[in-house]
């Protein structure tokens, strides 16, 4: 009996652990769309930023703008802004993410480059400050939702470090939301700018419903098609309004990979919390099976000995 009472406290245990991932499961996609909401709330925005990129660059070169954040320099040394989660209980995410930029902090230090890492994310901080890598500034506790003073704080440290020559390019270590259920770290340069960079197509992820279950799809944001007019007059020199505007760019870019990167850790936890609580009900079907047999066997060893003791009084 002592084992059928183990049992079925383990049973009990495993059903009360499966509550509580089946909780954090749907926090994890409520917040999922939280962050989509963002994203396209941030749309408008962005999308006008891009069509007065693309008219600028009809009346201009951006190479031959004498512009500080255009600059390119001989690299001695790389700023590394990584960007991790403040949590875990999201699978891979966090060991990703912090493995690309140890690779890539190994990989410039095999080249000869100096670096100085900002480190998002207290799973990033507690890692490298562990292990003693040159670290910069930290942000930590930041809201799970990212917001666009969060991410100027941020920018504002880079463009510092790249202003005072500290650093001659800035890169950008983070996790590419693909789908719920696959993310993949990337890295990218955000400083200095290119006009390559400000010339790329945008796109934007929606969640959606599909037989059931939440989905995801991407969707290209073709500005091209937005262009302001050609005729149109600046009242000041193109140079000076690039200049003004390259800032806010640079803010945009950091904001959209805290976006993607938050949606990737909620995602990731979403798809951990599922697995979980599928094991669990896996677990508690084998426990019952197991309960089922012990209490067979303990009724069928009571009968045995009621007939036993039946037969010697006989």
């Amino acid at each position: 009996m002592a084992n059928l009472k183990l049992i079925r406290d383990r049973i009990k245990s495993v059903k009360n652990t499966r509550k509580i991932t089946e909780a954090m499961r749907l926090v994890a996609a409520a917040k999922v769309r939280r962050a989509q909401e963002q994203v396209e709330g941030t749309r408008p925005f962005a999308d006008r930023l891009a069509q007065v990129f693309y008219s600028l660059q009809a009346r201009l070169r951006f190479e031959d703008a004498n512009l500080p954040l255009l600059q390119t320099r001989d690299v001695k040394n790389v700023g590394l802004i990584v960007v991790s989660a403040d949590r875990g209980l999201c699978g891979g995410y966090n060991s990703n993410i912090i493995r690309r930029a140890e690779n890539r902090a190994k990989e410039l230090a095999a080249d000869g480059v100096g670096y100085q890492m900002i480190l998002i994310g207290r799973k990033a901080v507690q890692y490298f400050e562990r292990r003693e890598y040159p670290i910069d500034s930290k942000f930590q506790g930041l809201e799970q939702i990212p917001t666009a003073d969060e991410a100027s704080q941020i920018a504002d440290q880079a463009l510092s470090l790249f202003l005072s020559e500290e650093v001659d390019r800035v890169e950008l270590i983070y996790t590419k939301f693909v789908s719920l259920v696959s993310s993949r770290p990337v890295t990218q340069t955000l400083l200095p700018l290119d006009s390559e960079g400000l010339s790329k197509e945008d796109e934007v992820f929606r969640l959606t419903s599909r037989g059931g279950r939440l989905d995801v799809e991407r969707a290209a944001v073709d500005t091209v098609e937005k262009q302001l007019p050609q005729d149109m007059i600046f009242e000041q020199d193109p140079v000076q309004i690039l200049d003004a505007l390259l800032p806010l760019y640079l803010n945009n870019q950091v904001l959209r990979a805290l976006q993607e990167s938050a949606a990737s850790e909620l995602a990731a936890r979403m798809t951990a919390m599922n697995n979980a609580s599928d094991n669990a009900s896996e677990l508690v079907k084998t426990l019952t099976l197991d309960y089922n047999k012990a209490r067979q066997a303990a009724i069928t060893q009571e009968i045995l000995e009621v007939v036993g003791g039946a037969a010697a009084l006989g």
